[in-house]
């Protein structure tokens, strides 16, 4: 069943955009031959994971989405980051979205739902904190309502959906939390996606 959305903000994009990195020092609109050489691993393409690569420079070996872009799977190297691939936080999965010209066109970042139990419950928050780092002002959300069998956690129910655009950025930041009628306690929908897109004039 078709779930009934709700507006939850409707506010006037703020003129101000973001200045700093999206990603460590990964930034939307860098060329690829200026992405890092080091602190990067496990290059794959999305769509296929069991297409590994070996650099960056590799990304045109995964094909190309209906996007028009090609997603680039990456993780952070341990010798850099000792806790492994986190972002704010959170166990993620990270993906670079280059387009033909070799330019990092967008990144999603998923929280990883095979991080420890600890970790996966507060998923959830992540999206606040992406929305914080971007700016409070300008962000258009709807919840919707709970499918049949969707329950609360903890009596929260999320299924959100926030979007933004500024001059040089479109984000979308959606977030669930709930559980299926008679999944046990251990056993919920707890996550955060981002997408963060260059924006088209």
């Amino acid at each position: 069943m078709a779930a009934l959305a709700v507006v939850l903000t409707l506010r006037p994009a703020t003129a101000e955009d973001f200045s700093g990195n999206d990603l460590r020092d990964i930034r939307i609109g860098m060329a690829v031959t200026d992405l890092p050489d080091t602190g990067y691993t496990d290059f794959a393409c999305a769509t296929d994971a069991s297409r590994k690569l070996s650099a960056w420079s590799d990304w045109r070996s995964c094909p190309v989405g209906t996007d028009q872009l090609r997603a680039l799977r990456f993780g952070y190297d341990p010798a850099t980051s000792k806790d492994g691939t986190v972002v704010a936080g959170h166990p993620a999965i990270l993906t670079a979205l280059i387009d033909e010209a070799g330019t990092v066109a967008g990144l999603k970042i998923e929280t990883d739902p095979k991080a420890r139990f600890y970790l996966r419950k507060k998923a959830f928050l992540f999206g606040p904190q992406v929305k914080a780092r971007y700016g409070s002002e300008g962000w258009t959300c709807t919840q919707a309502q709970p499918d049949p069998g969707e329950q609360p956690v903890g009596g929260v129910y999320i299924k959100e959906k926030c979007t933004k655009t500024t001059d040089e950025r479109a984000l979308v930041v959606e977030r669930s939390l709930f559980r299926q009628a008679g999944q046990d306690e251990r056993s919920f929908v707890d996550e955060t996606r981002v997408t963060i897109l260059r924006a088209h004039s």
